[in-house]
């Protein structure tokens, strides 16, 4: 909680001349001695915040086709190959579906896993969010997902910007939604940019949806800092006395949800979505303005940002006709992802951000009656970008029926064991506690980060 003491007798300075209304108190943090300056001091000179590293996680809806994205099968009989053609990319012996045509031509930037195992059946996005079966054995509270557990492990870049925010749209099919912190407890739920959790940004009773009024919040804190600027102490005092000041009057967070103060172009790259329309109405809506968004809040100084996108569970019938929905949905996925890889790797921010797509599970090969697919967790993709990581290649093989793992199989707690390294948290050593003392390793069975991605 972030308080400004203002004592009823404003002419009662302290010794250094600055009024105790001017005085800073950051929660408790004063019991101990240690103001919000000393500790920005105490964190730079521990090389804190110097780097920035970050997650942006993409969690595509209702499981995504993989054999009719990165994993084609053009000489299987036509019940499983399906209509679309595969590509070259600008990364020699790698193909993808022609519906990604901007994709191709910057694959160097991306890694296609086409052996993701050990999904479960269901529609649930636990373990797309947390690395844990949903179904498997869970610690008292349950498994927290990535983000929370970042937040505990790392706590925030910026001290006016959550470590963790979600992105993510309400799903009426519950499991859909983020499971939460799980054990670690509500104080490190994710910020939420709809919802009930608008409100967990309050300053003196200005809410998050009033911290965009710029007169609104100065009228709350104005007297504070107008106190000090016009004195002219506020050059007097050091560099993270400064950045304290700042965290109260910062409207940072909202200005990185703001895509008004975004160049007008950059948006148009990203393309346009509708945040009412659903394409399914129990799954999210396809907004691939969230990516952009995602993007300003790693700038701002968040640490794991999570993206729901759309719904692609196309089982057939009248109007989800799977192929029909993939020349709609694909090409305006493909300019949202490519639009923002391009963007972190202009801005010098692919060495230090990593972007995963996948979902909760892969498709049939075989295209059913309804000319859809159904759910398959025998094997599934996922698609990697940035991180510092040797990006331009394919991980793993299907069958020639895109069915089963052919070679290198890889597993969830893998691939979030090189998130977690991407981070610079050692998974053979980390843990975090339940709410019964006991501490847990981040990932399971001693799941190792994927070496070609090292």
């Amino acid at each position: 909680m972030l308080k400004i003491l203002a004592p009823a007798d404003h002419a009662s300075p302290l010794c250094d001349g600055v009024s105790r209304r001017n005085f800073l108190k950051i929660g408790g943090l004063g019991s101990i001695g240690l103001s919000l300056p000393k500790l920005l001091a105490l964190e730079s000179q521990a090389g804190i915040g110097s780097s920035h590293k970050s997650v942006i996680l993409i969690y595509l809806v209702g499981g995504p086709p993989h054999q009719d994205m990165f994993d084609l099968k053009p000489d299987a009989p036509r019940e499983i190959a399906g209509p679309h053609k595969p590509i070259g990319t600008n990364v020699p012996g790698i193909e993808i579906c022609e519906l990604f045509p901007r994709m191709a031509k910057m694959m160097d930037k991306f890694t296609v896993i086409r052996s993701l195992v050990g999904a479960q059946a269901g529609h649930d996005a636990a373990q797309c969010y947390t690395g844990h079966v949903p179904t498997g054995v869970a610690p008292p509270g349950g498994w927290p997902q990535f983000g929370s557990v970042v937040g505990r492990l790392q706590g925030a870049v910026d001290p006016a910007v959550p470590p963790f925010v979600s992105m993510c749209y309400d799903c009426t099919h519950g499991p859909y939604n983020e499971p939460g912190p799980g054990m670690l407890g509500s104080a490190h739920s994710a910020f939420r940019h709809t919802g009930p959790s608008r409100g967990d940004l309050t300053l003196q009773g200005i809410t998050y949806d009033r911290l965009a009024d710029r007169a609104r919040l100065l009228s709350s804190i104005d007297r504070f800092r107008r106190d000090v600027d016009n004195s002219g102490r506020m050059e007097g005092m050091d560099a993270f006395t400064q950045q304290a000041m700042g965290v109260l009057t910062s409207s940072k967070l909202a200005d990185a949800l703001d895509l008004s103060k975004e160049d007008p172009r950059i948006v148009a790259r990203y393309g346009m979505g509708d945040t009412v329309k659903r394409i399914d109405e129990n799954g999210a809506p396809r907004v691939p303005q969230s990516f952009l968004t995602a993007r300003r809040l790693v700038e701002a100084g968040a640490r794991v940002v999570t993206v729901n996108y759309s719904k692609w569970d196309w089982h057939g019938g009248p109007g989800n006709d799977i192929f029909s929905r993939e020349r709609e949905d694909f090409p305006i996925f493909d300019q949202g992802i490519t639009a923002l890889i391009e963007d972190l790797h202009q801005r010098g921010m692919d060495k230090d951000c990593t972007v995963l797509v996948w979902g909760e599970f892969g498709r049939t090969p075989i295209i059913s009656k309804q000319v859809g697919r159904d759910h398959w967790p025998r094997v599934a993709m996922a698609l990697l970008a940035g991180g510092g990581m040797p990006n331009g290649q394919v991980i793993g093989s299907t069958d020639r029926l895109g069915g089963e793992a052919d070679s290198r199989p890889v597993t969830f707690p893998e691939v979030f064991a090189t998130l977690y390294r991407n981070l610079g948290i050692d998974v053979n050593t980390a843990t975090v506690t339940d709410n019964k003392g006991r501490p847990h390793y981040l990932v399971e069975n001693g799941a190792q980060p994927i070496r070609e991605l090292i």
